[in-house]
């Protein structure tokens, strides 16, 4: 099926039993709310569904990407071909508790964890209030901010092979840097977490104060996919210290628009689609009007932390 037809894709799903929709609208599925549709959207029940998609995809070359809570991804208005999995079956949303070892699905929210956990009584997970993600998601990125990122707290995660294997990483064999991990496996399909027993309710004041500060520090209630770039480090050759957002702002790009999108004046690091018919392309002409004229100004090559599809 290397054409992907759309009346084979339906058969393959219908034979598979599991539940999909065709010609489904992805903007609505993203904090951005804007762009185009998947060829195929689907929502395997189980590993054994998802293992079987995935086999099947491979044999007949349909193309697959994994759509998360949609926090970090902008889908532009072309759209995308194949199968876009969605792990959002109740069965990738379970959270297990066994002593200060906490086994959670890819499907299940971050914030949701750092609130659960804190109110165990649990530490490890306090320095990501805030950060909109999937566990899938967060730990394929290692989401974080100033006070930490996700990996520190993994003790293993369960991952399936491009074709459809499934077996662990523990934390041993597990690298996470800024902003990414070494798991090359498609998908996540879960993760343990090691964390440590602590007062309720100081750990939950902490958790608070962690999410107060960066919602009145970023332009959280607007249409963005939070921080659209990483933060420059020392492996960069421009490295000069100076964080993404600060870059943007001291070239004069802070309230640059075009069209419905635009350089969010609270945040320079934010684009943001402010419009009530925002278009997924506005977006896109915005980051690459700030990657050019960074480049041009600085030199320095901005290294996109926003996902763009296709």
């Amino acid at each position: 099926m290397p054409d992907t037809d759309a009346a084979q894709l339906d058969a393959l799903l219908t034979d598979l039993g599991i539940r999909h929709e065709m010609d489904a609208l992805l903007g609505p599925l993203t904090w951005y709310n804007v762009g185009g549709h998947a060829q195929c959207l689907a929502h395997p029940a189980s590993t054994a569904q998802l293992s079987e998609l995935v086999s099947q995809c491979r044999s007949q070359q349909v193309p697959m990407r994994v759509l998360g809570s949609g926090a970090n991804l902008l889908v532009r208005e072309a759209g995308v071909p194949g199968v876009v999995i969605r792990l959002d079956d109740p069965a990738w949303s379970q959270m297990i508790v066994e002593g200060n070892v906490v086994t959670v699905g890819a499907g299940y929210g971050l914030m949701r964890l750092v609130a659960e956990t804190a109110r165990l009584g649990l530490d490890g997970l306090a320095q990501v209030a805030g950060i909109p993600a999937s566990i899938g998601g967060a730990i394929r990125m290692n989401a974080g901010g100033a006070y930490g990122d996700v990996g520190q707290a993994v003790k293993r995660v369960q991952v399936m092979s491009a074709t459809g294997q499934v077996y662990h990483r523990d934390a041993d064999d597990l690298e996470f840097t800024y902003r990414k991990s070494n798991i090359d496996a498609p998908f996540i399909l879960g993760a343990e977490f090691e964390l440590v027993p602590t007062d309720p309710k100081e750990l939950s004041k902490r958790v608070k104060e962690i999410y107060l500060y960066k919602t009145n520090s970023q332009p959280f209630a607007d249409k963005s996919s939070g921080c659209c770039f990483k933060n420059p480090t020392e492996e960069d050759p421009d490295y000069d210290g100076r964080p993404a957002g600060m870059i943007i702002d001291q070239c004069g790009l802070k309230g640059h628009r075009i069209g419905t999108a635009v350089v969010s004046d609270v945040h320079a690091n934010f684009i943001v689609a402010d419009k009530k018919d925002a278009q997924a392309e506005d977006v896109y002409q915005v980051i690459q009007h700030v990657e050019q004229v960074v480049k041009e100004q600085t030199g320095i090559t901005l290294q996109r932390e926003v996902v763009v599809w296709p």
